[in-house]
């Protein structure tokens, strides 16, 4: 059969793969489309394109493909800018694969919520050339394009809009731009304030908390405009930005960086591996750095000498009952006659148990974690017991709902003295979303670390570390204010890192507790959580991973769902062996996330 009329004599170039908008692995090599006379498209550019009798969106992912017989046309280009390059195409390949995820769903985290519109922008006022950080010269320095891409560890508390400014401001000037990424809507804003006062109309703040318009305007203008200092939520960090050279990644290890959703993208993983192929500089900043942190940027610089947070103090509560100890109940009865402003946390999610005849925590034999109060512990899924140390069955839970705390406080403090977060009274209780900025209050009390410590989680002490930390670094340093720790297992290491206040210690040796039980940063994860799994999942999943890695579970989770956990030192094979499968349980109707480098394993 000769060429189509349409497309013969036509060259090479006139001819374009595309990746429709469908979210499913069997369109992630794209489809080849003719281009007609009068549209021009590149690399990244939004078309529409016919597809089994309808008209879908697509995007560009390579032009001058092998012509073929009876070419389809593209009806059309959406938006008059590409929303991503080849370089930046290659890193949404990446993601694709890494997360188990079609190319669809990727492709389109790089582009705004509104057709892109290409707009006129002035020049900038001139930059006032503030020092970089000490530390940070040659981060500093590779940023504003001597060709190298430096990635460097910055620990502290913040708060970093004064720290970053003078981070991103030496940059700016070179005519450069910066991305900074925040953990949540209410940091990134405040950071984009703080920078504002120092580089003017340069700062550009996104988030899908706001309006999609102001998104787009703020999508347009970083993808044309060098020298602007681009400000977010995790969203922005597969964003085309005009010559990039640092990104800023600030609270790089919290839960707020990673997609809870399938693809399960998380915004440090994505910068670094932008980093290598862009040849951009990064910075990660946290008060706990995670291992992967550590692990990818092994520069550290501190942001001061000494301790990280204020005095800490760990109230050892084996010997006596109640919810709050003697010693926490006299501090906080103290504060509320000083009139001191005080944080109450409570984890909310798992309390731990200690027995009531012998008074030790309850613990699974098998894994060490809190059990829970089912019948399976929620980490390994192996029987509960009595208490392991004197067989007796009964236990008291040591954490307790926010209601019950703020009536404890209440009886000791009085009933105006306290409520919760977001009351205005001087002493609030809350969850780790409540955790005030670095310095606000006098006093931090957790009521129970035993509930994070001991959680049915293998990154539960790293989890906890962190949220101790930012509680007891919202009390500041100085005199008269300090953090207090309630626990029943006092001599903890985690606990011993938060009252020395040297959290780089504690995940290095966390780093290398994993590395000898062979868990992440040293092997590879991925998560596989399913609902209304098909009869026969587990033994497909086995036969599937085969020898490229190691399959932990399945564990039942709340309302049916199952999980495995995969393992090895490179679970890439193992990645491309599960596309097939996942699609296969998909079909069977079955709900399935991945979740590649998981925060909760």
């Amino acid at each position: 059969m000769g060429p189509h009329p349409r497309t013969a004599g036509r060259p090479l170039s006139a001819t374009a793969r595309i990746v429709p908008d469908v979210p499913t692995f069997a369109v992630d090599d794209g489809f080849a489309y003719e281009i007609p006379d009068g549209i021009e498209v590149q690399v990244g550019s939004l078309v529409r394109v016919p597809l089994s009798g309808r008209r879908v969106r697509g995007w560009v992912v390579a032009t001058g493909v092998e012509r073929r017989d009876r070419m389809k046309p593209i009806a059309g280009v959406s938006g008059d800018l590409a929303v991503f390059d080849a370089d930046l195409l290659g890193v949404l390949r990446w993601a694709a694969m890494h997360h188990v995820a079609p190319l669809a769903t990727v492709l389109g985290r790089s582009g705004p919520p509104n057709l892109p519109r290409r707009r006129r922008f002035g020049a900038f006022a001139a930059v006032d050339p503030i020092g970089p950080p000490p530390g940070l010269t040659g981060v500093v320095e590779a940023a504003r394009g001597d060709g190298r891409a430096v990635t460097h560890y910055w620990v502290g508390a913040g708060p970093w809009g004064d720290p970053v400014a003078r981070l991103v401001a030496p940059v700016a000037a070179a005519g450069r731009s910066s991305l900074v990424v925040a953990a949540t809507w209410a940091e990134a804003s405040e950071m984009a304030a703080r920078l504002a006062a120092v580089l003017g109309d340069r700062v550009v703040v996104a988030s899908s908390h706001l309006d999609a318009a102001v998104v787009t305007k703020a999508w347009v203008e970083a993808a044309l405009r060098p020298g602007v200092v681009v400000v977010g939520t995790r969203e922005v960090a597969l964003w085309p930005v005009a010559d990039l050279g640092l990104a800023v990644v600030v609270g790089e290890g919290r839960v707020g960086m990673k997609e809870k959703a399938t693809p399960t993208l998380n915004a440090r993983d994505v910068l670094l591996k932008r980093s290598t192929v862009e040849r951009f500089s990064v910075v990660l900043c946290g008060l706990v750095p995670s291992p992967e942190g550590l692990a990818r940027a092994p520069e550290v610089v501190r942001s001061g000498p000494g301790r990280a947070w204020g005095q800490v103090e760990i109230v050892d509560r084996r010997g006596e009952g109640g919810l709050l100890a003697d010693a926490t109940a006299a501090a906080l009865r103290a504060a509320a006659r000083e009139g001191k402003r005080v944080f109450v946390y409570s984890e909310r999610r798992i309390a731990a148990q200690r027995c009531l005849k012998c008074r030790t925590l309850r613990r699974c034999p098998q894994c060490g974690s809190s059990p829970g109060e089912g019948r399976e512990c929620a980490r390994c899924g192996a029987p509960t017991v009595g208490c392991t140390t004197c067989g007796h069955d009964r236990f008291q839970a040591l954490g307790a709902p926010l209601g019950k705390v703020v009536a404890e406080i209440a009886r000791i403090a009085g009933d105006e003295a306290v409520g919760p977060a977001g009351s205005g009274r001087r002493i609030e209780v809350g969850t780790e979303r409540d955790i005030p900025p670095p310095g606000t209050v006098d006093l931090a009390v957790v009521v129970d670390a035993d509930g994070a410590l001991m959680a049915p989680d293998l990154r539960a002490a790293e989890n906890a570390l962190r949220v101790f930390a930012r509680c007891v670094a919202a009390a500041g340093a100085g005199r008269g204010r300090r953090g207090l720790i309630q626990s029943a297992d006092p001599e903890h290491p985690i606990l011993e890192a938060v009252r020395k206040g040297d959290p780089v210690a504690a995940m290095q040796q966390e780093a290398e507790r994993r590395a000898a039980a062979g868990l992440p940063p040293g092997r590879e994860a991925v998560v596989v959580e399913m609902a209304n799994a098909p009869a026969g999942a587990d033994a497909a999943l086995r036969e599937t991973v085969g020898d490229r890695g190691e399959v932990q579970g399945p564990v039942q989770r709340h309302e049916g769902r199952v999980r495995w956990l995969l393992l090895a030192p490179d679970l890439g094979r193992a990645r491309i062996a599960l596309r097939p499968l996942v699609a296969a349980w998909r079909e069977e109707g079955a709900t399935v996330r991945i979740d590649a480098d998981p925060l909760e394993m």
